[in-house]
């Protein structure tokens, strides 16, 4: 069998060739390092541990696992379990769906990713960075900031029901303009026909992507990739003009200045000193008179833009032109995903939003500063406005409101509206450095994300109420008061917990980091849950050279097959047994055991 990185590498070349077929892909589905590679990536999630209809998870994972699974897959006998449907909370008391996949169908969704990334990824938009390596919601926010400035009009893209909605026969018609091979597209014809099963009841799944699925990420972003391309040959057809024409005023305010400057040059030396300070006081006020205007024609018909970007099924355009410019925008974007994609657009919740106001995008509130007043002096010491037409990021005051709500750290008095932080009941059975971890976590969470914002600093209101919140729930779980507690834990100035580690003691303080707006966003930041970097997709870990050792971790048996022990967190086992101790020494939440031991540990006999 050939390497996956020659096997990838070679159908990323292809892929740039716009009259390339693919061939011959589900072949590769009989490879074992593919399955390997592809266990090694997902192993380390916690849903993992989630059973599926079959009630198998990854504990038990082994050779003789996938050498079944490819089996099947050799004779077409494979279908796709249904996925097990169960309901999470939302934050607004409702509930939300999640379909868990059996394990088998992750480890092949996920070595279906791995052959449709490399075949796409190279052909997707740079306006697109939802589920993509190296980019994520802030490469998406950055772009914005960007590329916005100036933009007269947002428009809010919704999608109804998106994931839910994807028309499987269109679906199937954009993967064989690229793919012509029938067993691959029958696999992906399974995994979206593969249903759900909700209270052991089956139901037929007539569109969208597979429940909770691996693929579903890649499976979108190839659909919407055909939006993506529309709004490219759009934006060229739409954009207008080199730039905006020169505002009249502002060249008749030019002017006067101008003509000031040059009448007190020549009689400079003539004139008192008097007269000089009245001179440059007069210039002074004719160049802020100046500055009170845009340089250029805001309403100019001969210069139009629209930009674009897109986050899974959101996205956001900007339009310099006229509000019925965005009306038509919004009417053949609408007729586009209609005909061609079969999914609807939100007319309600697309909006159309004048710049000086605020759109939602990720999050985040998007402007146009309209702010001319605001100047800096130049290296040549001119006075240049700052601020004029800059697209701004800024932090939504709900966002941070109701993350205080949802932590139970805010209290808010329905008669006087005002605000109290409060203790935390749930957090009170942890040790010290558990709860200092809590609230360090997420301050620094909520920040993490937030910190394109122009104005992150506001977070230090949220700080504030979560460091007293903190206060309130260490006093309550020892029946003191909060000043006691500062006192008691305060190391040099800074509220500290002291612990105790194999190196020796430690202490961990509370969030100091500040708060700073971020300016730019570097490759190697991780926002995204997708891995990135080739060495992640095709180097082998440790844990997959010790499920091929051939020897039990336990006993020590050598040539004998293995299967790997998993558990869900370290924080979860006691450390009463053997086995327990020996993961948690080795800091692993995973041990390679053959049968017997595995058996035994199940059955509570391996110490």
């Amino acid at each position: 069998m050939r390497s996956p990185r020659v096997v990838l590498d070679n159908l990323a070349k292809q892929t740039t060739r716009e009259d390339y077929k693919f061939q011959r892909l589900y072949r590769n589905l009989y490879n074992m390092e593919f399955y390997l590679i592809a266990y090694a990536r997902i192993y380390s999630k916690e849903g993992n541990m989630a059973k599926g209809v079959d009630g198998q998870t990854i504990d038990g994972m082994s050779l003789e696992r996938i050498e079944k699974l490819i089996e099947k897959i050799k004779d077409f006998s494979y279908q796709p379990k249904p996925s097990k449907r169960v309901y999470i909370p939302k934050k607004n008391g409702d509930k939300r769906p999640l379909g868990i996949p059996s394990f088998e169908d992750k480890l092949i969704q996920e070595v279906v990713r791995m052959i449709l990334a490399s075949i796409y990824e190279k052909k997707f938009s740079e306006m697109s960075h939802g589920f993509r390596p190296e980019r994520s919601c802030h490469t998406a926010l950055a772009q914005v900031k960007d590329r916005f400035s100036g933009a007269k009009w947002f428009i809010e893209g919704d999608i109804k029901g998106f994931f839910d909605n994807i028309d499987h026969h269109t679906f199937i018609g954009i993967l064989k303009r690229k793919i012509d091979d029938e067993h691959f597209i029958n696999l992906i014809w399974k995994f979206l026909r593969a249903g759900y099963l909700e209270d052991w009841q089956f139901y037929k799944t007539y569109s969208g992507t597979p429940q909770g699925g691996i693929i579903s990420p890649i499976l979108s972003n190839i659909y919407l990739n055909e939006l993506d391309s529309f709004m490219k040959v759009y934006k060229s057809n739409f954009d207008k003009g080199k730039s905006r024409k020169r505002l009249k005023e502002y060249r008749t305010r030019e002017s006067r200045l101008f003509r000031a400057r040059a009448g007190y040059k020549e009689k400079w030396d003539k004139m008192s000193a008097e007269e000089k300070v009245e001179a440059q006081l007069h210039v002074k006020k004719l160049k802020e008179h100046m500055m009170e205007i845009p340089y250029k024609e805001p309403m100019d018909d001969n210069y139009k833009r629209i930009q674009y970007v897109r986050y899974a099924d959101d996205f956001l355009i900007g339009v310099i032109g006229s509000k019925e410019d965005c009306r038509k925008i919004k009417r053949d974007i609408t007729l586009f995903l209609e005909n061609e994609l079969k999914i609807e657009l939100s007319q309600e919740k697309t909006l159309i939003t004048h710049s000086k106001n605020r759109a939602r995008f990720l999050g985040y509130d998007v402007k146009i500063s309209h702010d001319n007043l605001t100047t800096k002096f130049t290296a040549s010491g001119h006075k240049q406005r700052t601020r004029t037409m800059c697209c701004e990021l800024l932090l939504p005051h709900e966002v941070w409101r109701n993350k205080l709500i949802e932590y139970k750290a805010l209290k808010i008095d329905s008669n006087t509206k005002k605000w109290k932080s409060a203790h935390r009941a749930h957090l009170l059975q942890n040790d010290d450095l558990e709860i200092l971890s809590i609230y360090n976590a997420e301050i620094r969470g909520l920040y993490n994300y937030y910190r394109l914002a122009n104005d992150v600093h506001k977070l230090s209101d949220f700080k504030y109420i979560m460091e007293y919140s903190m206060y309130k729930t260490f006093a309550s779980k020892y029946k003191t008061s909060v000043k006691k507690i500062i006192n008691k834990y305060n190391i040099n100035g800074h509220f500290g917990v002291r612990y105790e580690t194999a190196k020796g003691k430690k202490v961990s303080f509370f969030f100091d980091d500040g708060l700073k707006k971020q300016e730019h966003i570097s490759k190697e930041e991780k926002i995204d849950s997708i891995p990135s970097g080739r060495n992640i997709i095709y180097n082998r870990t440790s844990l997959i050279d010790r499920l091929l050792a051939d020897k039990c971790e336990w006993c020590g048996k050598t040539n004998q097959p293995l299967e790997i022990h998993h558990v869900k967190k370290l924080k979860d086992l006691k450390g009463k047994k053997r086995w327990e101790k020996r993961m948690i020494e080795r800091n692993r939440k995973t041990m390679a055991l053959c049968k017997e031991c595995h058996l035994n540990l199940h059955n509570g006999k391996l110490d």
